[in-house]
């Protein structure tokens, strides 16, 4: 496939650089913020790290499963919801959360906010849509997931 062919080297080098800089470089991607989300391997135990573009809501963290409008899900959904503890790298910070699927209704009031956070070039290539995840969710049989990380506030251990 032209996308992968193309995209699959790119997410690879962009991980590379993200941690072997430590997120001093690669905390974008094309212009979007981009994460390291760290799962733990639902068959391995091992930890498997995937670079991912995500946005904001109310403090969360918002990233999609899109798995560039496949028809499988990516590893590190599966991965998350064997285990919803997580790790994610924003820049420079690594901070430890809790992964979990938007219901229905979540689902509905992010997906507009994902497609404008990462509209990548699908508004050039394709009229009517408003994000690249519209053409993903166009070419594949399965609903995209929109998956919700919420931080876990770390405790000093002097506060006890």
């Amino acid at each position: 496939m032209f996308t992968t062919r193309l995209v699959d080297p790119y997410l690879k080098f962009h991980k590379f650089i993200y941690e072997k800089t430590e997120g001093r470089f690669g905390k974008h991607s094309n212009r979007v913020p981009a994460l390291l989300l760290t799962t733990t391997g639902r068959k391995s135990g091992l930890p498997r790290t995937n670079g991912l573009t995500y946005c904001r809501d109310r403090g969360d963290v918002i990233v999609v499963a899109s798995n560039g409008g496949s028809d499988r899900p990516p590893a590190w959904l599966l991965n998350l919801q064997a285990d919803p503890d997580v790790t994610i790298r924003l820049g420079r910070q690594v901070t430890r959360a809790v992964a979990r699927v938007a219901d229905a209704d979540e689902r509905a009031q992010l997906w507009p906010l994902v497609n404008r956070t990462n509209r990548g070039m699908s508004r050039i290539f394709h009229r009517g849509v408003t994000g690249r995840y519209d053409v993903y969710q166009r070419n594949t049989k399965r609903e995209i997931p929109v998956v919700i990380i919420t931080l876990k506030r770390e405790t000093d251990p002097t506060d006890e």
